[in-house]
């Protein structure tokens, strides 16, 4: 029930000189079903990545935590059907195991390789079978592992950037995961994104954790950030562009501009796929005191189950949006000086209701499956946006089955 997504074919997306692809199937959680991804890295490839900021984060991600100080990482290994979370020391054991395999398949030693899992919390990842699957992985372009990494998504999500930079011609290509336990801090989903353009490990640091703020940590689906939130940037420096060595000038700036681009396009694409989702609904917030403050407003509206279920029902109850803006955590909120709109009508001000607004406008704006509320401040000079989806029947239904 994705709101405007399709997949994208293999002659969309642009291979990465650098990074090959390989899929397999485990069967960790059901048969027939590619469920095991591998990638492989030439070496010299730099990486660097941010991770969920819950304490109670999987056993992957405490070893690519470990291990990302790294400059040397060959292989990253992604598997669907058991997130490894909640599952102790014997979940790192099972989580190096797989490291393991990958890096004798590899032929490189197991410190170069990153682990990654989604799926089910608390109970032990079958590392065997996944180790077993590994030596017989088949090379595979992005559409296909795109669409290995998902779980309860509906759609692969994945896409594509060319850039020239100084004459040189630039190629960034992504995909990610993810459409429940969706909620910034920090990633709230798998990502992996590379590009053939030669970055400095520290700079390359920079921009994932730029990028993520922009992108991946403005998208909220049901307010609950996962375990194992992960997003990877590679670069192979396969291309003829000079090494970007600083987080300033032209170049920089080309590059940040189009990882910012790609990697919005991929956090839509997972509200826009959010469990059960019949709207995309943008929450743009202006004229506040600070970014923190409009992320605030933003969050509180994006997250509202009562907003949500009146997106979905096509219900304008303006009350629950201004309720929303009131509880944010804004202690000196002037509410006489808010405006908001849905879509271009305006629906508040003063206080309360706007004078021009009728039901009736409200009513054939959330009809539409694209909504934008704003919200006006009046504050200052600072804005912030979140991107969020409705809450319909098939939320509840696909969560309460989850496990079966």
């Amino acid at each position: 029930m994705a709101v405007d997504l399709k997949p994208k074919n293999a002659q969309e997306l642009l291979a990465i000189e650098g990074v090959d692809l390989f899929v397999g199937q485990a069967g960790v959680k059901k048969a027939n079903h590619n469920d095991v991804t591998l990638l492989v890295l030439r070496p010299e490839t730099q990486v660097a990545g941010v991770f969920t900021q819950n304490r109670f984060c999987a056993a992957p991600v405490r070893v690519c935590q470990e291990l990302l100080p790294s400059s040397d990482i060959r292989a990253l290994v992604v598997n669907t059907g058991n997130a490894n979370a909640g599952t102790g020391a014997d979940g790192l054991m099972r989580a190096r195991a797989v490291c393991q395999a990958v890096a004798s398949h590899v032929g490189c030693a197991e410190k170069q390789v990153l682990p990654f899992s989604t799926g089910v919390i608390l109970e032990p990842l079958p590392y065997e079978k996944i180790a077993a699957v590994i030596p017989n992985v088949q090379p595979v372009h992005w559409d296909v592992a795109a669409a290995a990494i998902m779980t309860t998504d509906t759609v692969a999500k994945s896409g594509s950037r060319q850039i020239d930079i100084d004459g040189v011609s630039i190629k960034i290509t992504g995909m990610s995961k993810g459409s429940g336990m969706i909620h910034p801090n920090m990633a709230t989903m798998l990502g992996f994104v590379a590009t053939d353009a030669a970055i400095a490990k520290e700079v390359l640091q920079v921009l994932v954790k730029e990028v993520a703020d922009e992108t991946f940590n403005c998208i909220s689906v049901d307010g609950d950030t996962s375990t194992n939130d992960s997003f990877i940037i590679m670069a192979t420096g396969t291309s003829a562009l000079p090494v970007i060595t600083a987080t300033e000038g032209a170049a920089y700036e080309a590059i940040k501009a189009a990882l910012l681009d790609l990697s919005l396009e991929l956090a839509q694409a997972i509200v826009r796929d959010g469990e059960g989702a019949t709207k995309f609904i943008t929450v743009d917030v202006q004229h506040a005191k600070t970014k923190a403050e409009a992320r605030l407003v933003a969050d509180a509206i994006a997250r509202s189950p009562l907003v949500k279920t009146a997106f979905f029902a096509s219900d304008p109850n303006l009350g629950r949006l201004l309720c929303a803006v009131g509880y944010a955590g804004i202690e000196d909120l002037d509410v006489s000086q808010v405006q908001m709109w849905l879509g271009d009508v305006l629906v508040a001000e003063k206080g309360g209701r706007a004078t021009s607004y009728v039901e009736e406008a409200g009513a054939a704006v959330m009809q539409q499956s694209d909504i934008t509320v704003t919200v006006d401040l009046a504050r200052g000079d600072a804005s912030g946006k979140m991107y969020t989806c409705d809450f319909s029947y098939d939320y509840v239904k696909i969560n309460a089955e989850y496990r079966s």
